[in-house]
């Protein structure tokens, strides 16, 4: 197989006109991704909390909250499985079967988890169902944001695909705020007299499981929505003609590997900006600057109240980084907002390392997170088109699916751990880890310099052949 341009049925490869309106579009591709970060905040929020407590019982708690953490990880290492087994399906028998598919199984584990019973109950039973249950997360993630992207700008207007590619992109600021606006919630509902936030007995015993019942209530949405979507004309195209291949991943390893490695290095800084804004941002912030190695020691529930205000940035400059991308080019794009990531990276100790607890150390934590955010919402947004572009539609679903979940182990998966490290050895200080941001994103910036823009290719009429 090869990737060359075929016409559309009418002769003319730019007459494709969406057979799913805007609403439905934005609905579809936007409530999966929703879900997806909104899990995986409601679960990195438990697995500091709740699971070393209820499901990894140990006189060590560092030991039970590594074997916590060690489960959350776990999702990591599935989702390429998902990506590769979604991705075979939503390349053979189209989008919108693959994405009600993924969707109800991420639903249905993720509610799962909220009904487990607890180590108390049923023993070692207990942690093994909840790997389970994640493992089955982590593969459904696999092929849910591919297929967001895919509907999303291959139901594109005209010259708005990069506009429409960050519609599933505002999934990780909306389920931020949702999961963790639930999680402060609930802590300001419940008693907790010990003053220990969100660890009073009516959590542990059966407030945590509340956000992971809620998410019913958006699966539900999603599977409403996402079955009333029509299949792309350009999925249907590719049938007619005949080029929907028998095994994707086996034509996409073969004649678009360079594409694969490339998808997933551009990603690379994205995924370890993400992470340091959220995970490490909220370890160091809220440990104590007494402690070793030291944090910056804010209450916890004020650390959060900041990362929202900064997430809010996320999705304005996500949202704004669409049209951005449409007119200056993807590429471009990425490649200056990269440039200025490892700025900020080595900027780090400047926001950061000021440990005084005063009001002006508290402003640079804020600017850091605002501006952070904002960064991560100019990364972001484009990827919901480079990556689905940098493929023919007959593998657009495994190779973009490939790139962005292989591109997760890398760097989501490793970026807590490594940062924590570094922050370690640095005694505390951050400029290590920031050292580390910038080298990740030197290597997304040898990507990018290799990559061909994408914004004028023809998107709908590159089907891929048959040598």
């Amino acid at each position: 197989m090869s990737s060359q341009s075929l016409p559309q049925a009418d002769g003319s490869a730019a007459a494709h006109k969406p057979l799913n309106s805007p609403a439905e579009v934005i609905g579809a591709s936007l409530v999966g991704t929703t879900v997806e970060f909104y899990d995986f905040y409601v679960y990195a929020t438990a697995a500091v909390l709740v699971f070393p407590k209820l499901f990894f019982p140990s006189v060590n708690h560092t030991a039970a909250l590594l074997a916590s953490f060690g489960v959350f990880g776990a999702a990591m290492v599935a989702r390429p499985v998902g990506a590769i087994f979604y991705g075979h399906m939503g390349d053979k028998s189209g989008r919108k079967a693959t994405l009600v598919a993924c969707l109800l199984t991420m639903g249905v584990a993720t509610f799962c988890v909220g009904i487990l019973p607890t180590y108390g109950q049923v023993g070692i039973l207990a942690p093994a169902l909840l790997l389970i249950l994640r493992l089955t997360q982590g593969f459904a993630l696999g092929g849910e944001w591919s297929g967001a992207a895919l509907v999303a700008t291959e139901n594109a207007p005209e010259n708005k695909r990069a506009l429409y590619g960050t519609f599933p992109q505002l999934g990780a600021p909306i389920g931020f705020i949702i999961a963790n606006g639930l999680f402060l919630i609930i802590n300001y509902s419940l008693p907790h007299p010990d003053g220990s936030a969100m660890q009073s007995d009516a959590f542990l015993s059966w407030g945590w499981r509340i956000p992971f019942l809620f998410s019913a209530v958006m699966v539900a949405i999603g599977l409403w929505v996402r079955s009333k979507l029509a299949e792309s004309e350009t999925f249907k195209q590719a049938e007619k003609q005949g080029v929907i291949v028998k095994v994707p991943l086996f034509d996409t390893l073969r004649h678009h590997f360079k594409a694969v490695v490339l998808g997933t290095f551009a990603m690379l800084a994205t995924y370890v900006l993400f992470y340091l804004m959220t995970t490490f941002s909220l370890t160091y912030g809220t440990a104590s600057s007494s402690a070793s190695p030291a944090g910056l020691g804010i209450e916890y529930t004020d650390f959060v109240l900041m990362q929202i205000i900064g997430v809010v940035f996320f999705g304005l400059f996500t949202l704004l980084s669409g049209p951005l991308a449409d007119v200056v080019g993807r590429r471009k794009l990425l490649i200056w907002v990269t440039v200025i990531i490892i700025v900020f990276a080595l900027m780090f100790p400047i926001f950061l390392d000021d440990k005084s607890g005063t009001s002006f150390s508290g402003a640079l934590v804020e600017a850091f997170l605002i501006l952070g955010f904002t960064l991560m919402g100019f990364t972001f947004g484009p990827m919901g088109a480079l990556l689905p572009e940098m493929f023919p539609t007959n593998v657009r679903y495994t190779g973009s699916a490939i790139a962005y979940n292989v591109s997760s182990i890398i760097g989501a998966a490793l970026a807590p751990i490594i940062a924590t490290a570094l922050w370690s050895a640095a005694g505390g200080s951050t400029w290590m880890v920031g050292v580390y941001l910038a080298a990740a994103s030197v290597l997304t910036l040898v990507a990018l310099l290799l990559t061909h823009e994408t914004k004028d290719m023809d998107y709908n009429g590159d089907l891929g052949v048959s040598d």
